[in-house]
């Protein structure tokens, strides 16, 4: 009897997908950890040079460091989600992140900060393409613009951790903040790794044929996707300026506590959700381009506000437009790459993309070196500007979203048996007999594609 039950009820539920509410509750949760994480650490930036004696050259380059373990790991990152899942993926670049965490607060050396913060940078990398991944199919899933809100996530977490490691740097000492923040890490992974790993329930073996199948049909727009990740790339310049030389900068030239300090990546941060939380909104509002355009000028204005005074109040509010310009350009470039290119597309745009976030404090630093920190602050002024610039270079088409018509004889999936078929619903409808007790219901007519 059990052999005629239809394969559904005789599945594990263990290995049945999560519904789409959970999956996307576990994605929102994974970006505001990878925020969180990554919170923490830019609020210990001052104290970890301080413990290793480094100075703004030898902290740009362990910053370097970063940078160069995120990038080899992003294109790997891609191709791991196409053969392995995105869900599985997701899950362990969660949990590898969250142990690596640590190691930057238990070196004293510079040569040992590299070495951490190489580790470090590549497990932070496979949680962004991971992540963006995982969050595109969701988006796909909805039907509707989700990126912004599930970025928003990050900028909470790494508002979070701002705060904490502010509050922190006042009473622990760098490993012992960084270890908690393992442990953290590590609990919220036991949580929702599985729902994660879930979401690849009932997906086909890995192979060629299976890695192919989630791309989008066609030929990839390469040189769109570079694009659009070098605008990503150009505002997240700023944000990886901010979040690992903006406490500084406030330590240096406004005299702030560290407390205070932290509280100016604390409020980029929570301008950058509040402006990505409305993000779906701004974008049926304003449209795409004159939202990329107009939030790239006002992350120009207030870098520019930010860099060249030395009150704390205009500085800090330099910061908030900073977040409150960018919240929307990169999750928004992302979701657009993805919606082109598919994993391959999100892990090419998000390489391109976070050469910015993560090459931009090395960058800083160097330039700090030589022309001061305000001045080297300032090129995310100019970043922004370039952003704008590579915005009103791409044709409507490349970034108009895709949208589902609204009209009766748009093709729906509908599940017969086990096998999805596309069908039209059409407003005409025929009256038939159904069953056996002679009753009349109104049916609509069924197309098959």
């Amino acid at each position: 009897m059990l052999s005629r039950l239809p394969s559904r009820v005789r599945t594990p539920v263990a290995s049945a997908p999560p519904s789409l509410s959970r999956l996307r509750t576990a994605v929102a949760v994974l970006f505001g950890l990878d925020g969180f994480v990554f919170g923490s650490w830019a609020a210990r930036v001052p104290d970890v040079g301080a413990v290793t004696g480094a100075g703004h050259t030898a902290l740009g380059v362990a910053l370097l460091c970063l940078s160069l373990g995120a990038l080899a790991c992003m294109q790997v990152t891609g191709g791991v989600c196409a053969r392995l899942g995105t869900g599985r993926t997701a899950a362990v670049a969660g949990v590898a992140v969250s142990a690596v965490a640590v190691l930057p607060g238990l070196v004293s050396t510079v040569p040992a900060l590299c070495a951490a913060l190489f580790v470090f940078g590549a497990a932070t990398g496979a949680v962004n393409v991971a992540a963006n991944s995982a969050g595109v199919q969701v988006e796909a899933r909805v039907g509707r613009p989700l990126l912004s809100g599930l970025h928003a996530a990050f900028s909470a977490g790494g508002l979070l951790g701002a705060l904490v490691g502010g509050l922190a740097s006042t009473v622990a000492g760098v490993g012992a903040h960084l270890a908690l923040v393992t442990v953290a890490g590590l609990a919220v992974m036991a949580w929702v790794g599985p729902v994660l790993v879930r979401a690849d329930a009932g997906r086909p073996a890995a192979g060629p044929s299976s890695a192919s199948a989630q791309e989008p049909a066609g030929p990839r727009p390469t040189a769109v996707l570079v694009v659009l990740g070098g605008i990503a790339g150009a505002t997240a310049y700023g944000e990886g300026a901010l979040s690992d030389w903006g406490a500084l900068h406030l330590r240096e030239q406004v005299q702030a506590t560290p407390v205070l300090a932290a509280a100016g990546y604390a409020g980029f941060s929570s301008a950058m959700a509040l402006g990505r939380l409305a993000g779906g909104r701004l974008v049926a509002a304003l449209g795409t381009r004159r939202l990329l355009v107009g939030g790239a000028l006002l992350a120009a204005a207030g870098a520019l506000a930010a860099v060249t005074t030395t009150s704390l109040p205009v500085a800090l509010t330099g910061f908030v437009l900073v977040g409150l310009g960018l919240a929307n350009v990169f999750p928004l470039a992302i979701a657009r790459a993805g919606a082109l290119g598919g994993p391959s597309g999100v892990a090419l745009s998000t390489t391109v993309g976070y050469t910015g976030l993560l090459g931009g404090p090395p960058v800083i630093g160097f330039l700090a070196e030589h022309a001061g920190l305000p001045t080297a602050l300032g090129s995310v002024a100019v970043m922004a500007l370039l952003a704008a610039v590579l915005v009103l270079g791409i044709e409507d088409d490349a970034l108009r979203r895709p949208a589902l018509p609204r009209r009766p004889a748009w093709l729906e999936p509908v599940r017969f048996g086990m096998r999805p078929v596309a069908v039209a619903l059409r407003p005409a409808t025929t009256r038939v007999r159904a069953g056996t007790g002679g009753y009349l219901r109104d049916l609509r007519l069924l197309e098959v594609g």
